[in-house]
């Protein structure tokens, strides 16, 4: 029995080794099947909807169900999970600084000093940090994608995004569309990112809008560049927007 196990380890060692340094051995069936992820299909049907848009069909597609309030004329292209995140501090570089009146002997005096002292510290390096500008979570909610605007939903931090009232647009992640605006109730600029499978179609929309000659639209830098390929090899060829977007007008 010894002597089998030790013949199956020398086997199953010699057919690890084979496949580790012959470069041309077959791939597992895990490596052959191609990659398809959660995004990819939203990726999908953003192109879907852009080249409608493009080719003047958007008639054509099925109504889509939202609760956001719609302009005459507007139409919904896509609903679906977004996260927003705020470019900002959390406080403004304030702090309770507190005193202590102690009585007693020196040493619970100067004790009680010390602790007081090492306790405004902390708060005060504490306020300068929240002084600093980050990236804060506002909340999650349901966005509504429109050829007008975006529309997020929530109770205490909504968001209505026309595109053509955007100053600055980008794709900074495959998920997480950025943009900044002047806030209309305060007069600020802010910056903002929306975290949703639907980022590169809310880029593309904005971009066609108000910045058609974004880089990242005319370098198809919002769709991966295998993107198409991958369709194919799936079984689920996409339509080609990116190519229609380049020609739209021509």
């Amino acid at each position: 029995m010894a002597g089998r196990k030790q013949l199956m380890a020398r086997q199953y060692a010699d057919n690890i080794g084979e496949t580790v340094d012959n470069p041309f051995a077959p791939p597992s069936a895990s490596e052959q099947a191609p990659t398809w992820s959660w995004l990819d299909e939203y990726l999908w049907f953003s192109c879907d909807i852009i080249a409608d848009l493009v080719e003047g069909r958007m008639e054509q597609r099925p109504l889509v169900a939202t609760v956001a309030r719609l302009e005459p004329g507007e139409r919904a292209l896509a609903v679906g999970p977004a996260q927003r995140l705020t470019w900002r501090a959390v406080g403004d570089g304030s702090y309770m600084h507190q005193s202590v009146v102690a009585f007693g002997s020196p040493v619970f005096v100067l004790g009680s000093m010390a602790g007081s002292a090492l306790g405004n510290s902390a708060r005060r390096r504490a306020a300068e940090n929240d002084a600093q500008p980050r990236w804060v979570v506002e909340g999650s909610g349901e966005i509504t994608v429109t050829t007008r605007k975006v529309y997020f939903g929530h109770p205490k931090c909504a968001l209505d995004l026309a595109w053509g009232g955007l100053d600055t647009i980008d794709l900074v992640a495959p998920e997480i569309f950025q943009t900044s605006f002047r806030n209309i109730h305060n007069g600020r600029q802010t910056t903002v990112q929306l975290q949703t499978p639907w980022a590169s179609l809310l880029f593309v929309l904005a971009a066609i809008t108000a910045f058609p000659a974004h880089p990242r639209l005319l370098g198809r830098g919002w769709l991966p560049p295998d993107f198409e390929k991958r369709c194919i090899e799936i079984g689920r060829p996409c339509r080609p927007a990116a190519r229609l977007l380049l020609n739209r007008g021509q």
